[in-house]
């Protein structure tokens, strides 16, 4: 046991308190959604009544309770500030949350463990938004958002397309030298691939790159690294060893915003699914109207559904507001099986 030693594990431990306290007042903001207001007197007294009976400790009683009024009244706060609520897939520092911040930097943005729950959440209403990626320039679609958004009654209200730029973190004075091993999510693993062969690192897949950033950050795993971004580095106090090791400069990820309903603005681009009829040349048919109509398609994807039936989505400029788009949407519509726009928007491109 040395001094060093000791004040690293206290930088651990701090990173877990911040951690978990962002995550308390995040909590904090989606029970609001299901209360009549910030006051709860009866549940405040029962939250001081259990850390009392559990201050048997170092972290007396007096100085818990006045920890935890704190915390409750930072909480209370936070709520009456009726912050927009927007949900993303990851941690905190996940190139998804970098998205939702760009796209409103005064909301509140909270994670989620898988896509669907993001989904649901902006369904049931615990949240205003949700932001998901959709396609990388790299790695093609995004499957699981893609599928779902096949049958959500969600709809699209802004699109955000940012550069990925992946860079190696390590805990402060780390040692480059002495790093052997990456962890970061299987798709940032293979976007550097070049750069962990010519450095002889063996990356090792993460659930999310953020995670692997907060977990070298927390548990500091010796010789190991993260490979995430720079707001990762920022938020989990990580020493940037080397910026932008992806394998193409042209690294570039699509997120769509999610709403309950229409943002009621025409926007710059407009996405829909649909199914086309079984026969020959049925895909082509859709596609010759809005070649005839002089409207620039810019995505065309199919999705497995059931087996043998593939969703087809669509991306094309305009909005739905402009007659001539309006009118290509019921000549589209009329060709197909189960046409539905997913909304027309504004994409910003970072």
């Amino acid at each position: 046991m040395t001094l060093e030693g000791l004040r690293q594990d206290i930088d651990r431990i701090d990173a877990r308190i911040l951690a978990l306290l962002d995550e308390r007042l995040e909590k904090g903001l989606l029970t609001r959604r299901h209360k009549t207001g910030t006051l709860d007197q009866s549940r405040e007294a029962e939250v001081l009544d259990r850390v009392a009976k559990r201050s048997k400790c170092l972290a007396g009683r007096e100085y818990t309770e006045a920890l935890y009024r704190r915390i409750m009244a930072e909480s209370k706060t936070a709520q009456d500030r009726d912050l927009k609520l927007v949900g993303f897939q990851g941690m905190h520092g996940a190139y998804s949350d970098a998205a939702a911040r760009e796209w409103n930097h005064e909301a509140a943005t909270i994670p989620f463990q898988e896509f669907s729950q993001v989904f649901d959440a902006v369904l049931a209403g615990d949240l205003d938004y949700g932001v998901v990626p959709v396609e990388n320039t790299l790695g093609g679609i995004v499957g699981q958002v893609n599928s779902i958004l096949v049958t959500t009654e969600l709809r699209v209200v802004a699109a955000i397309d940012m550069p990925i730029h992946h860079c190696l973190l390590a805990a402060p004075g780390t040692d480059h030298r002495d790093i052997r091993t990456a962890y970061s999510h299987g798709q940032a693993l293979s976007q550097c691939r070049r750069f962990l062969e010519r450095n002889k690192l063996d990356g090792v897949v993460w659930f999310d790159t953020a995670g692997a950033a907060r977990m070298v950050s927390e548990d500091r795993p010796k010789g190991a690294a993260a490979i995430a971004s720079r707001f990762a580095a920022e938020l989990y106090g990580l020493d940037i060893i080397k910026e932008g090791i992806q394998d193409s400069a042209a690294n570039r990820t699509r997120f769509f915003v999610l709403s309950k309903g229409a943002n009621g603005v025409g926007g710059n681009k407009c996405s829909a699914v649909f199914f086309t009829n079984d026969k020959a040349g049925a895909l082509f048919s859709v596609l010759e109207v809005f070649a005839k109509a002089g409207i620039n398609l810019t995505r065309i994807e199919s999705v497995p559904d059931e087996p043998g039936d593939y969703a087809i989505f669509i991306d094309f400029d305009g909005s739905d507001q402009d007659p001539r788009i309006a009118g290509a949407i019921e000549a589209a519509r009329a060709q197909v099986r189960d046409f539905r726009m997913l909304g027309c928007y504004d994409e910003r491109k970072l």
